[in-house]
């Protein structure tokens, strides 16, 4: 059963990442404040859950949500400042577009830079523990399989309205192929 909050009583927000160990692509983050009651039996870590579940919570986290935003870094940002920093950069991004300022932050993983004066916790695995944490990731991973499905549109060589862009053997044996596209991560071990 996923927690509800960490701080009671504080308008928390739930931040997470989707699209870090990717070749090509964005790296998208998602920001959600959620009622204090909000329960769905299925709401989990995004990473659990089947792409059809994810797409069912999508439109519910968007409609039950007090406030989200979802956000992103390029490759070219991802390539001029790496991973670690763009992804935090994506989640300060996501973060700006909340209607609502939070009182309070969650952020999966283990590093995050300071957000304005808002207090946070980093939390290791936290999108198996936090429902707005959860809600975050299935909003940054929805929205980011979206994208690279209609990348994949213009670029459908490498596959990745399949593989999302991950380093699997079909999307390796394509940037041998035909080299690295525009929307490739040339920091990025691609080969």
């Amino acid at each position: 059963m996923l927690k509800r909050f960490l701080q009671e009583g504080l308008s928390e927000a739930g931040c997470d990442e989707a699209g870090r160990g990717c070749l090509a692509g964005p790296v998208f983050a998602a920001a959600v404040i959620l009622p204090k009651d909000f329960c769905h039996p299925l709401l989990n870590d995004s990473k659990k859950l089947s792409a059809r579940v994810r797409e069912l919570l999508r439109p519910i986290i968007e409609q039950e949500a007090i406030t989200y935003s979802v956000s992103c870094c390029s490759p070219a940002e991802i390539d001029e400042i790496n991973i670690l920093n763009a992804s935090i950069l994506a989640m300060h991004r996501a973060l700006d577009g909340l209607s609502v300022i939070p009182e309070y932050i969650l952020v999966d993983g283990n590093r995050f830079k300071q957000y304005r004066d808002i207090a946070h916790t980093c939390i290791i695995g936290g999108d198996g523990k936090y429902a707005s944490i959860a809600a975050a990731s299935i909003l940054a991973k929805t929205y980011r399989d979206s994208y690279m499905r209609e990348l994949a549109k213009e670029s459908p060589q490498y596959g990745w309205d399949r593989n999302m862009a991950y380093p699997t053997r079909e999307h390796r044996t394509a940037i041998e192929r035909f080299g690295p596209s525009k929307h490739h991560r040339v920091s990025f071990k691609l080969l």
